[in-house]
């Protein structure tokens, strides 16, 4: 019988001593992970929950390390984060991005790049279904989108304000002015850790992985009381198991409840068997 492991990150707050005095105060990471996982362990996975202090990469990467090693092919590894979301500039100059810009997950003690979370998920052996949410922000650019696009009522009724400026306070957008500051302080590590992953590809194929997240990359993810925009209508999509469809649809019927500023993602790395695409979500 098939194992499945899950692993739920929700940081409604970051180290200030790490972003330069920023904490990034968030209301309702922590409770999308906990509902999360108590999803998870009613459909037969174990959990793993990790919250605001203990959400740095070393425990992150550390949990996703010992589900590698146990989880073998045909088995699956549910991954969900809830947080800040940004971007840094990608000076290495990888082709896998052609913007020239990585998204982050901003963990407890510094930015986590996208191609972190892939190096990760290749550790995994061939075949093991891995299934990523991420409720989070995924670009820098966002906040030039919301000034030039978004009409004051958009704005008013997806974030209740008309102010673009107040829109940081209520969406998981790591604010510019600090995606910015801390790439300068921390520019060294950074390219460091860019050139290494790209130096790094070990030419193994590409983790079979299928990822929907709260927003396109152009967009932000609002928070919530109780849990984020996009986790509080998934949880409400999945109606405590009652719904019946595969991943693709999943993710249609979540996008039909979000407003047009925020349309959830839906993509895949590697090469997912086809019988994982069409299996009910959460399916151990």
């Amino acid at each position: 019988m098939p194992t499945g492991l899950s692993i739920h990150v929700g940081l409604n707050k970051v180290d200030p001593a790490a972003y330069d005095g920023w904490d990034g105060s968030l209301l309702a990471c922590e409770n999308d992970a906990r509902d999360m996982a108590a999803l998870a362990r009613a459909g037969g996975f174990g959990d793993t929950v990790i919250l605001t202090g203990e959400g740095t990469v070393e425990n992150i990467t550390g949990e996703l390390r010992k589900a590698a090693g146990r989880l073998k092919s045909g088995d699956i590894l549910l991954f969900t984060y809830s947080g800040h979301g940004g971007q840094m500039a990608n000076v290495v100059g990888s082709d896998d991005e052609p913007d020239r810009l990585d998204e982050t997950l901003v963990f407890f003690d510094r930015q986590f790049l996208d191609d972190e979370l892939y190096r990760e998920f290749g550790r995994f052996e061939e075949g093991v279904r891995i299934f990523a949410l991420l409720d989070s922000c995924h670009s820098g650019s966002a906040i030039e989108s919301i000034q030039g696009m978004l009409t004051p009522e958009a704005l008013e009724s997806h974030f209740q304000t008309r102010d673009p400026g107040q829109v940081e306070a209520a969406s998981r957008l790591m604010p510019v002015y600090a995606q910015e500051q801390i790439f300068a302080r921390d520019r060294v590590f950074y390219e460091g850790l860019q050139r290494e992953l790209k130096d790094g590809d070990s030419g193994r194929p590409a983790p079979g992985a299928v990822l929907i997240a709260a927003c396109q990359d152009n967009q932000v993810a609002s928070d919530g009381d109780v849990n984020g925009l996009f986790t509080a209508n998934l949880l409400k999509v999945w109606g405590k198991g009652a719904f019946e469809g595969d991943y693709r649809t999943f993710h249609r019927d979540i996008q039909k409840r979000m407003p047009a500023i925020q349309s959830p993602n839906f993509y895949t790395t590697g090469s997912p068997a086809d019988g994982f695409l069409k299996q009910k979500p959460f399916t151990v």
